[in-house]
């Protein structure tokens, strides 16, 4: 070979270096050609096509005919490759392990996108990835892209730059100088304003330079913000107005450092009672690294279990906020069952009940409200965790975002917000914490849901004209009331008789009806709340093996053992209801079933279509089909009539199936 030039080497030189090793020392001490089955691989993947002749391997790797042809003979003969002659060519070559080669991780950037695709990432990869990527969207054939964005990297676990771009190019293919210049103004960016306490007590803003705290800083906040200048680059920060300081900051491009001196609360000494999974401890050493943050892996993945993990390291009197009562009772059965902690030592505080322990545990809107403010105020909190998170920027849940904490968990399976405020979940709260749902689905730690679109025509053509003529909240309900979801709900569950079941409605008037089609129980907001936990659980325990819940299911329930969830309204919500309707049947045991039921020829069908595509883009399979149940529109054109069809005739189940009982 020639000598390498002052530019990094020859042309051969560059190209040997992309597809590895490709060479070695002969007896003579001259270079021989040296060829390798991953060498091979990357030549097929290079060229493009399925088969190479000797003639492309040579081209590729800058060899002559010879040695090409001497190399391949030689891998022929280990087995790596296989060959077959051809009249065009004396040989073509290809891959004995065609599986091998489809299998390769391949990552490719787009610098200018700021997203990268892999085709079967390895989990090494993956994991490291999740330091600073968000992934957006998986096909199931082994694709993934992931996107580079502001928070991700704001969020990123490192102290040094030179950590994180260590990381990002262990990961990327090529270096990019544009996307590692954008990665260091952004990390940069998260380490420009501090808030500390200063030694007489109150809260202070540095800046990192007198021009960020001139022009930034003091251009964008206001006097009720900063109360007065201490120097060129330090400002006396209202308390009251310290969560609108960080989220102004953060909205002009400036996530700020919280390094406060926090109340830690009195100790509280308990012990966790079963051990942690891997990831589990990777969210606890994370969390307790920042103080702060976000856990955002799916349902059953064991969110609970890691923040009682983490109340157990804070180590001092700690508050939970909850959405609602059903699920301030759920906490505290699970703090008694899976900690040392006594029943004295955690109360529940709302309007069933109102006890103050070492860990209490609150709804947001008793929280937040004045007659009990001052309760929560001037206790000392070590932690506080809010459960479903994505309630922070209402008006009422946010108040809690104000208390005194040294750290503050956020708890979420998917923070998204349709008013595309979930910047202020992590503003206010912390970064988020976690790794991507597909992860967990292949090791096994949480049961990959199937999700199924089912199509449900009209019940007949009345109904599907009184759509047409209806417009507003009129038409989204007459759509998502569709009669005919009725028959193809008891058909679905007669398929499944085994399975533990939820029919989802946000309709009263549709749940009624499915109630008494069905002779199952309807949980709504308006059951007495004794009745709606008697149901509860006898669900939870398998005494019963199917409910119709509305609303108050997508968040104010647990149901930790559902294996089917049938949608039958509902897809005019959010992306987050979508996720949190699946993920109540996403558990360790089993493979769940959800099915998503629209009406065919009204807006329901693209309002499931991108509902899911949420669910999709966090791994879970999502399959579409038309409806099974016979209809009064297919029973006049079959001869079958409809009360044929509820009786069972024709497959829909009896209606005693799934009785209450």
């Amino acid at each position: 070979m020639t000598d390498s030039d002052d530019t990094g080497g020859t042309d051969a030189e560059r190209e040997s270096d992309q597809h590895g090793d490709s060479s070695a020392v002969d007896e003579n001490g001259d270079e021989a050609a040296l060829l390798d089955a991953e060498t091979f691989a990357d030549v097929i993947q290079d060229i493009g096509r399925p088969v190479v002749t000797a003639s492309h391997v040579a081209q590729a790797l800058d060899w002559t005919q010879e040695e090409a042809s001497t190399e391949l003979d030689r891998l022929a003969d280990e087995r790596a490759v296989d060959r077959l002659d051809v009249s065009a060519d004396p040989v073509v070559w290809y891959p004995t392990d065609w599986a091998d080669l489809v299998d390769r991780e391949r990552v490719i950037l787009f610098p200018g996108r700021r997203e990268i695709v892999i085709d079967h990432p390895t989990q090494f990869t993956r994991a490291q990835l999740s330091q600073f990527a968000h992934l957006v969207d998986t096909t199931h054939r082994g694709g993934y892209l992931y996107e580079l964005r502001r928070e991700d990297i704001w969020g990123a676990p490192y102290d040094d730059f030179e950590d994180l771009l260590g990381t990002v190019r262990d990961v990327l293919p090529e270096r990019s100088p544009e996307l590692e210049a954008w990665i260091e103004d952004q990390w940069k960016r998260a380490h420009r304003f501090t808030l500390r306490t200063h030694e007489d007590g109150y809260v202070v803003l540095e800046a990192a330079t007198d021009s960020l705290m001139g022009n930034v800083a003091r251009e964008k906040l206001d006097e009720g913000q900063l109360r007065a200048a201490i120097s060129d680059t330090e400002s006396w920060v209202a308390e009251e107005a310290v969560a609108e300081v960080k989220r102004t900051l953060y909205e002009a491009g400036y996530p700020v450092q919280d390094e406060r001196d926090l109340d830690t609360g009195d100790d509280l000494a308990l012990d966790l009672t079963l051990d942690l999974r891997d990831y589990q401890h990777e969210w606890v050493s994370e969390f307790l690294e920042t103080k702060s943050g976000v856990l955002v892996g799916p349902p059953g993945a064991g969110k609970t279990v890691a923040a009682l993990a983490i109340l157990a390291r804070v180590g001092g009197e700690s508050l939970i906020l909850v959405p609602s009562r059903e699920l301030a009772g759920q906490w505290r059965e699970e703090i008694l069952a899976r900690t040392t902690l006594t029943e004295e030592q955690v109360g529940e505080y709302h309007g069933g009940e109102k006890t103050v322990a070492p860990v209490t545990i609150a709804t947001y809107q008793t929280a937040g409200m004045d007659r009990h403010r001052q309760l929560f105020d001037s206790r000392e909190w070590g932690l506080v965790i809010y459960d479903e998170v994505h309630h922070i920027p209402a008006a009422v849940a946010r108040r809690s975002a104000d208390l005194q904490t040294k750290h503050r968990l956020g708890l979420s399976s998917s923070p998204v917000r349709e008013d595309d405020r979930e910047e202020e979940i992590y503003t206010l709260i912390g970064p988020p914490i976690g790794t991507d749902w597909d992860a967990l689905f292949e090791a096994g730690f949480v049961a990959e849901p199937e999700v199924e679109i089912r199509y449900v025509p009209w019940d007949d053509e009345d109904a599907r004209n009184q759509y047409v003529s209806s417009d507003g909240h009129e038409r989204r309900q007459l759509a998502a009331s569709n009669p005919a979801k009725m028959a193809e709900a008891r058909y679905i569950l007669s398929r499944h008789p085994d399975k533990k079941a939820i029919v989802f409605c946000d309709y009263l008037d549709q749940g009624r009806a499915l109630s008494a089609a069905l002779d199952v129980p309807f949980v709504s907001g308006e059951m007495p709340h004794s009745r709606r936990e008697r149901l509860l659980g006898e669900f939870r325990r398998g005494d019963r093996d199917t409910l119709i819940v509305s609303r108050v299911g997508d968040e104010g329930i647990d149901l930790p053992d559902a294996e089917l969830a049938v949608v039958a309204s509902g897809l005019g919500g959010s992306r987050r209801q979508g996720a949190q309707r699946a993920g109540r049947t996403m558990r360790p045991e089993g493979r769940s079933l959800v099915y998503v039921l629209a009406t065919r020829g009204s807006r329901e069908e693209d309002f499931a279509q991108r509902r899911m595509r949420h669910l999709s883009s966090k791994g879970v399979r999502v399959s579409e089909a038309e409806a099974e149940a016979v209809t009064d529109a297919d029973a006049d054109a079959d001869g079958v009539s409809k009360g044929d069809a509820a009786d069972g005739t024709e497959g829909t189940g009896d209606s005693d199936t799934d009785s209450d009982s």
